[in-house]
């Protein structure tokens, strides 16, 4: 039988409240979700100002990274690069930079999604987040 690490409450809450603070720090107007190994929401925060769909597509985007178990950017990256095909993928909407997966012993946990500034914003954020967050895999 195989054990498996899990994002616990306390995880998903720091991430969501790092990816706020550096977020209110450059004043961008973001929505942030955390979902676990599955897709499944485990938490969601829209900033002020923030768009009603970017909660949408940040969850999304987590959703794709979590269930791909790689960065949304690739599966954008193959779809810009010419496998259109791709775009029919089951239970992948957020085929869009911004979805950061979360790691820990080598296995997809779970991941982070952003959405509401340019996507590379999206994607750095989500990133540092995790990087603050997170313990690197050993």
């Amino acid at each position: 039988m195989k054990t498996k690490a899990v994002l616990t409450e306390q995880d998903v809450e720091q991430l969501l409240v790092t990816a706020k603070k550096l977020a209110h720090q450059r004043q961008w107007a973001v929505s942030i979700c955390v979902v676990d190994d599955g897709g499944h929401p485990l938490g969601l925060s829209r900033l002020d100002d923030a768009s009603p769909l970017s909660a949408y597509i940040a969850t999304e985007k987590a959703r794709t990274a979590a269930m791909g178990r790689r960065d949304s950017k690739v599966f954008e990256d193959m779809i810009n690069g010419g496998r259109y095909a791709f775009l029919s993928a089951p239970h992948l909407q957020g085929m869009l930079e911004g979805g950061v997966t979360i790691r820990h012993d080598g296995q997809c946990i779970g991941a982070i999604g952003v959405s509401g500034v340019k996507a590379e914003q999206d994607a750095e954020l989500a990133r540092l987040a995790v990087e603050a967050v997170i313990t690197p895999d050993a």
